[in-house]
This record gives structure tokens, C-alpha cells and sequence, in this order.
């Protein structure tokens, strides 16, 4: 019986390239091996995609070794092709060129930020007609789009902090309009974020206008669109998510800020040890409260027609006890240190387990899709 022959992308040109490295890492040493063929396929931060040998050493040598059996014919070419009908499509001239070979049976766009969750490569699977794990195009974008994933939240009533966004080209033209838009709609202190972004790069908080001023040039570095959110005195909590039309959501973890210092989690806090936090599973909450979070984190991932997997974030308000839905992240760090596979963990499914059945459902949902597509 042949192995699944599974394609695990990572790198790419995001700012979340290295994260995205350690997040394959983790799936790479987790999965099984029995099981799966593991095909390594990586972007360059320039954008060209890397040959599965030349993929695998990005890797640390010990994830490299469990790819030894796998990439013992390392110079094949590898089909990234699913449908016959788009023998055409091919990546890069070292992939997908010989289409004679064993094609690709499911991928994990292991891709975190701009080019890799925002739908972009999800709609070349589409056209592939490939497998893979994942949110679709619509959830993937919607989902990078803060503005856009709270729109949707507020047809589904979802309760949100206030905010407020404007274009970067708004702000330019008339700063003083866009400025007093915020003092009136939210005050201080505020949240402003690059509205197309992950793991917090470009936000920064402000405590008053001068900070605000700042705040939102460094933002428009990052993005045309820029949203600002009141500042909150909150616990920080997560849920992740799996699941196709009925999703599970996991028990929620807690971020516990040790530095006082710190007024949020930033890039270096998520994902380097730097003793300022843990996360903290299960979080220590009600049990009222602990299911209350697990059913708003599954209606939400079906307000943006989420699939696969994600990771949705909670507001706790320390004054009111407030909940409050701040993101979905439909693909969330993998890494030895983010919550993911943390949060399933301790609901009862090891990584492992979680990645087979991640493969179960991108398999299941793509078998849909062909089903409704045959049926016009």
C-alpha cells in the first residue's frame, strides 16, 4: 500500500518566512512517517520555489534525517497536479515538469502571512485540483483582512471591541478628518494595525496623539488599509479550531504576561523564549465561560466559511469580565511554542493525531467540491 504522498510548503516571501520554517519543522517531526511521504517544498523570500532537496536543507539536520527514505530519489521532479485537466499549470521548471511522476496526493501550505494564508495560494490549489489542508480562498482571505473578517463577525453578532479603519491614502490627504474620526469614535488608548498582516507585525499602541501620529505611519508601511482598536485591560485567550461544516473547538489557553512592562504580544513575544509569558492550557476560567468561548470560536469560524483549521482569539475584559472576539487566524504557528497544537494537546489529540486528521478533512472536502462541480 502506497504511503500518502503528502507536500509540506513552507518559507515564502512574508515577513513570517523564519517562523514559517519552524512551523514545517514541527510537522515534519510529528507526523508519521509509517504513513505519510514527505515531500518538502519551500519558498525562497524571493519567491522561487526550491526543489524538495534543495527545501530540505532549510531544515535542521535532525528533521532532515527522518526525509531520508523519502528524498532518496531526491532528483525526481514532483507533480504538483491533481487534476488532468491542468497538466498546463505547473510552479517552476523543478516542479511539476515531469508529470509522469506519482503527483502530490494532499498539501499543507505550512505558509503563515501575506502569500500563503490570504487565499492567494489556496486559489492555485483550486486551479491544480489538489487536496489540501486548510482554509479556502474566501476564509483565507477574509481572514487576513481584519476588516473585512469583523464585518462578518457583526452579522453573526459577535461581540467586538469598538474600531475604527481608514485608507492610507486618507490619512495622507486629510490627517486631521482621520485623527479626529478616532478621538471621537474610540479615544485613548488605542490599537493600530496594518489591516492585511499576522503574528502583530506593524502594530503598535498609542497613548496619545503624537504615539497615534506614529503608529499609523508605521502601519502604512505594511498595508493601504490600516484599523485602529481600543486599548483594553485584557487576558488574552485562544482557541483553536478543526473541522470542516461541524467544527471542535479545543479547550482555550491563556497568554500570562510576566513583564509588566509589556503592553502586548509582539512578533519577539510570540515566538522567541524570552521568559516574558507563557501560555497557559486549559485556561484557568469557568466552566461557564471556558464552553461559552469554545461555541463563539466555532461560529466564528463558520462566519468566515472556515475549513480545516484555525485559531480564534478572545478579548477578557479585566474590569467587566467582558468577552470579546478579537481575530481568527486561519493558519496558526505550528512552532514548538504556539498554541495550536498546545490547546489540542490537552483536549486529548497529540499532534500527530491532529495532522491526520487535518489530512482527513482536506481529502473529505475536496471530494465535496469534485461532487458539486459534477453535478452542474
Amino acid at each position: 500500500m502506497n504511503k500518502i504522498r503528502i507536500g509540506v510548503i513552507f518559507g515564502g516571501r512574508s515577513g513570517e518566512h523564519e517562523v514559517s520554517i519552524r512551523s514545517a519543522r514541527s510537522v515534519i517531526e510529528q507526523i508519521n512517517h509509517d504513513k505519510y511521504e514527505v515531500v518538502p517544498l519551500a519558498i525562497g523570500k524571493n519567491g522561487r520555489w526550491m526543489s524538495p532537496a534543495d527545501s530540505s536543507k532549510m531544515l535542521p539536520e535532525t528533521t532532515r534525517a527522518l526525509l531520508k527514505e523519502d528524498l532518496a530519489n531526491e532528483n525526481r521532479p514532483v507533480a504538483l497536479i491533481g487534476d488532468p485537466a491542468y497538466q498546463g499549470l505547473t510552479l517552476l521548471d523543478t516542479i511539476g515538469r515531469d508529470l509522469s511522476s506519482r503527483p502530490l496526493d494532499v498539501v499543507f501550505p505550512v505558509l503563515h502571512g501575506t502569500y500563503g494564508e490570504d487565499g492567494t495560494i489556496q486559489g492555485l490549489f483550486e486551479m491544480a485540483g489538489i487536496p489540501y489542508i486548510g482554509c479556502g480562498v474566501l476564509a483565507s482571505a477574509s481572514g487576513m483582512d481584519k476588516v473585512m473578517m469583523k464585518a462578518l463577525f457583526c452579522q453573526c453578532h459577535l461581540p467586538m471591541c469598538k474600531y475604527t479603519w481608514f485608507l492610507r491614502c486618507e490619512y495622507e490627504n486629510h490627517p486631521e478628518k482621520v485623527l479626529g474620526k478616532i478621538r471621537e469614535k474610540i479615544g485613548f488608548p488605542v490599537f493600530v494595525k496594518p489591516a492585511n498582516l499576522g503574528s502583530s507585525v506593524g502594530i503598535s499602541r498609542a497613548a496619545d496623539e503624537a504615539s497615534l501620529q506614529a503608529a499609523i505611519e508605521l502601519a502604512a508601511k505594511y498595508d493601504r488599509k490600516i484599523i485602529v482598536e481600543e486599548g483594553l485591560d485584557a487576558r488574552e485567550i485562544e482557541v483553536a479550531v478543526m473541522g470542516n461544516e461541524s467544527p471542535e473547538a479545543s479547550l482555550p489557553g491563556e497568554y500570562i504576561i510576566h513583564d509588566e512592562t509589556a503592553k502586548f504580544l509582539d512578533y519577539e513575544e510570540k515566538y522567541k523564549s524570552t521568559g516574558h509569558n507563557e501560555f497557559t492550557v486549559p485556561a484557568p476560567l469557568s466552566e461557564n465561560l471556558t464552553e461559552r468561548i469554545r461555541a463563539i470560536a466555532k461560529i466564528a469560524f463558520k462566519a468566515v466559511d472556515g475549513s480545516g483549521l484555525a485559531r480564534v482569539d478572545f478579548f477578557l475584559r479585566r474590569d467587566t469580565n467582558e468577552l470579546l472576539i478579537n481575530e481568527i487566524n486561519t493558519l496558526p504557528g505550528l512552532t514548538e511554542v504556539s498554541g495550536f497544537p498546545k490547546m489540542w494537546a490537552a483536549t486529548g489529540k497529540p499532534f500527530t493525531q491532529v495532522i491526520d486528521e487535518l489530512v482527513t478533512l482536506a481529502i473529505e472536502r475536496h471530494k465535496d467540491k469534485a461532487r458539486n462541480q459534477t453535478s452542474i
